[in-house]
C-alpha cells in the first residue's frame, strides 16, 4: 500500500503545498481521502487521475478539503467519456454538497454534451453518506470509519484503509478523541493533520487564534500515536506551514513522546508499507 500525500496544506495559499487531500494505492485500487485545491494536478504527479479512482472518502465539509471535489468529478466524467460512476463517501452533507456542485456545473454539462457525441448524459456520481462505525469494501480494501471531533464542524469521521495486512489510518481534521485512537490503533501509518500550538499562539489574530481548538498539535498527534501503537506518524495539513529547516524542530517536539518514525509531510511525499 503506497499512502501519497497529494495536498499538505491548509486553508491558507501556499505556492508549495496544495490543499489537503491523500491518496492511496492498493494494489491497482485508487482512493482519495479529501479534495482541496490543486488535488487534480498533484494526483498526476502521483501517478494517478481521476479517472482511475475507486472511490472519493471525505472527512468533512469543511471548504478546504472539498473545493477541488467539482473538479474531481468533472475530470472523472471526461476521462471515463461519461461511461463510469465515481462512488463518493463522506458524512450525511456530502450528497446535498454534491448535488450543488453538479448544479453550478450545469452549464459546462451542457456545452461538453452538445459538442461530444459520445456523452449523452452529466457525470455519474454514487455517493454514499457514511454515519460513524460503518465500514465498507472498495476494491478489496477494508474500510473502517469512526466519528472524530472538529466542533462546531459537525459530523466528522475517520477512515481506516487495511489491505493486504496494511493499515493506514487517515484522520482528518480532529482533536484527539476515541475515534481517532480506535482508528490509528496499531496502524503501520497514521496520518494526521497538526498545527505547532505555540507558533499560532504567538500570531495576534483572533481568526487564527480559533482554530487552537478543534485541531490536534504535534505533540497531541505524538501522544495519540504512542497511545495506540502506531508505527509511523505522518504530518500533514501543517499550520504555520515549515520550510525544510525547520523540519528538525517538528520531529524533535513530536519525538519527545512517540518514538517511531516521524514523516514530515511534503507534497507528493510517498509511504509505502
Amino acid at each position: 500500500m503506497d499512502i501519497i500525500l497529494t495536498g499538505t496544506g491548509s486553508p491558507l495559499p501556499d505556492a508549495n503545498r496544495a490543499g489537503p487531500s491523500t491518496l492511496v494505492k492498493a494494489g491497482d485500487t485508487h482512493i482519495l481521502v479529501d479534495a482541496g485545491r490543486g488535488t487534480v494536478m498533484r494526483m498526476a504527479g502521483a501517478g494517478s487521475l481521476p479517472g482511475l479512482l475507486a472511490a472519493v472518502l471525505v472527512t468533512h465539509l469543511h471548504s478546504d478539503h472539498i473545493c477541488a471535489l467539482n473538479d474531481v468529478i468533472t475530470t472523472h466524467w471526461i476521462m471515463t467519456q461519461g461511461n463510469g460512476t465515481l462512488p463518493i463517501h463522506g458524512p450525511p452533507g456530502t450528497a446535498r454538497f454534491v448535488e450543488r456542485q453538479l448544479q453550478a456545473l450545469e452549464p459546462d454539462i451542457g456545452y461538453r454534451i452538445e459538442h461530444h457525441d459520445v456523452l449523452t448524459e452529466g457525470p455519474k456520481v454514487a455517493v454514499t453518506e457514511v454515519d460513524p462505525g460503518r465500514s465498507f469494501e472498495v476494491g478489496g480494501v477494508q474500510i473502517l470509519t469512526a466519528a472524530t471531533v472538529h466542533a462546531p464542524v459537525k459530523p466528522t469521521i475517520g477512515y481506516r484503509l487495511e489491505h493486504d495486512g496494511s493499515v493506514a489510518a487517515l484522520v482528518g481534521d480532529t482533536i484527539p478523541c476515541a475515534g481517532v485512537d480506535q482508528l490509528a490503533a496499531e496502524a503501520d501509518a497514521y496520518v494526521q493533520t497538526v498545527i505547532r500550538r505555540d507558533l499560532v499562539e504567538l500570531v495576534p489574530n483572533e481568526m487564527f487564534q480559533d482554530i487552537l481548538d478543534y485541531h490536534s498539535g504535534v505533540i497531541e498527534a505524538a501522544q495519540t500515536a504512542a497511545r495506540v501503537g502506531a508505527k509511523r506518524l505522518v504530518l500533514t495539513h501543517l499550520v504555520p506551514a515549515p520550510v525544510p529547516d525547520q523540519y528538525p524542530d517538528w520531529v524533535a517536539r513530536a519525538a519527545e513522546h512517540f518514538d517511531g518514525e516521524i514523516i514530515i509531510g511534503d507534497d507528493l511525499t510517498t509511504i509505502t508499507i
